[in-house]
């Protein structure tokens, strides 16, 4: 079948504009969510700042469960959910609640993580110097762990256009739905092509801004 590449660009530009959407608000949504668990992770652990060993343990169970269950499967076991939240399971707005629930345990993690990897010695002068819990938190572990928790963004971010592609099979609309209906559907090879270099460029384009933003908040 010959390609109208006059009605491809133009989908192309609207599916361009419907990833966009997805990875924005589920990204910021994510986040929202993402990083007041990862610090509840860390503070609540054994030792901590706010030790809870059964607060912990249950985070990090539930927070476990859903990064269990591959993507494809998380939208389609959560359908009842995405459809109370906005009314629909089909469309880019339907595609980001699956994609919030997907990124934001990983987000949880990837936070652990960097703050994890903050010398234990800084939070111990912290408390010496009379410094609650709180002001711990937010004056010396997070600003500490600022350009870590950048490029942990940037890397859930990368995860969340790879997500967005997938949700292409259920309707979700962007630019993992334009491959399917051309590259898979129509056996368009070329348009397949087409899709996947964007795709390869957009994904290219975060990790270099991540990058050099990690890069000028790294202190020294």
């Amino acid at each position: 079948m010959q390609v109208d590449w006059n009605t491809f660009y133009q989908d192309m530009l609207e599916a361009t504009g419907q990833t966009v959407t997805m990875v924005v608000f589920s990204l910021l949504f994510s986040v929202l969510i993402g990083i007041p668990l990862g610090i509840a992770l860390v503070v609540t652990r054994e030792g901590h700042l706010l030790q809870n060993k059964w607060l912990f343990r249950l985070l990090s169970i539930i927070i476990n469960i859903f990064r269990s269950v591959p993507f494809i499967i998380l939208m389609v076991a959560i359908i009842p959910f995405t459809r109370f939240i906005v009314g629909s399971s089909i469309g880019t707005a339907a595609a980001v609640v699956p994609l919030i629930v997907y990124a934001g345990p990983y987000i949880a993690r990837l936070v652990e993580t960097n703050l994890l990897d903050i010398d234990p010695g800084i939070i111990e002068a912290a408390e010496a110097m009379g410094a609650t819990p709180w002001q711990t938190i937010f004056r010396i572990m997070l600003p500490e762990a600022f350009s870590s928790l950048v490029l942990s963004v940037t890397i859930a971010t990368v995860g969340l256009v790879g997500a967005s592609a997938m949700a292409g099979t259920i309707g979700g609309g962007g630019l993992g739905d334009l491959a399917i209906s051309y590259g898979y559907q129509r056996f368009e090879t070329d348009v397949m092509i087409v899709t996947v270099i964007l795709l390869i460029v957009f994904v290219q384009g975060l990790q270099s801004i991540g990058n050099v933003l990690s890069k000028k908040l790294r202190r020294r």
